[in-house]
This record gives C-alpha cells, structure tokens and sequence, in this order.
C-alpha cells in the first residue's frame, strides 16, 4: 500500500483551496495522528471501566483526581477526532470515508481506486482531498 498520498503541497495562489505550504504540511501531520488518538480513547474507555487502573494518572504525592484527568484525556482525543470527521463530511458527505482514509491514513487515490473501488475520478478526489484541508484550516486555527 503506498501511504504517501503524491499530491504537491504546494498549489498556485490562483487555486481556491490554497493553503501555505508548511500549514499543508502542519494540517496534514496534524490528521496523521487520528489513528493515534483513537486508539488512546479507546483505551481511556477501558480504563474508565476499570477504576483499578485509573490509578495510573495520578501523580505520586499528589491530590489528583484520576478520573478527571481520564475524562480530560478523553475530550482531548474526542475533540481532535470530531474536527477532522465533520470537516470530512463537511467536504463531501458521499465520500466521506474515503477523504478520512486519504487524510488519517496516507491512502492514495490509486488505493483507494484499487481496493475500495471510490466512486470517483482522480481529479474529483483531489479537488475534495485539497478542499478538506483548506476548510481544516479555517476550522484549526
């Protein structure tokens, strides 16, 4: 599977979803994480589910409170994963699932051709792909 998706980061300031070079690349980064994220709430989840273990993040000699600092956690990965799925679907609701693909994953349009049989064009899923960061930076300030 090629995970680099080959788009050039760099479009022409004529082109409606500019965006400055190393915001792409900050954006872009910034979406590679969600498999990250979603494995840590998930597992928060389990934790939650487990007060014995909650005992984890609480700091030696400290009055914490591990179940807050589990449910911060929480809303910190809920919020990330939020941001870039309702930009997906802000993008375009019928290709959802592809756009997260392509943007959490590093899927390329060939793969997503290929093995996910996208109903598509190349050109459309690029336009799509280039219109999910411009509006990430608008919604990622």
């Amino acid at each position: 599977m090629n995970m680099g998706t080959t788009l050039r980061p760099v479009l022409s300031e004529q082109n409606k979803y500019w965006i400055e070079k190393h915001r792409y690349y900050e954006l872009k980064h910034f979406c590679l994480q969600y498999p990250i994220w979603k494995k840590a709430y998930v597992s928060l989840d389990g934790l939650s589910k487990r007060p014995i273990n909650l005992a984890m993040f609480a700091a030696t000699n400290s009055h914490s409170d591990p179940t807050a600092k589990c449910a911060m956690a929480k809303a910190f990965y809920a919020e990330r994963m939020e941001m870039v799925e309702s930009t997906a679907w802000e993008t375009d609701p019928e290709l959802l699932s592809y756009i997260l693909k392509g943007v959490t994953e590093g899927v390329s349009y060939s793969h997503l051709k290929a093995r996910l049989n996208i109903p598509c064009c190349k050109d459309t899923y690029y336009d799509r792909y280039r219109r999910f960061f411009w509006l990430l930076n608008k919604v990622r300030q």
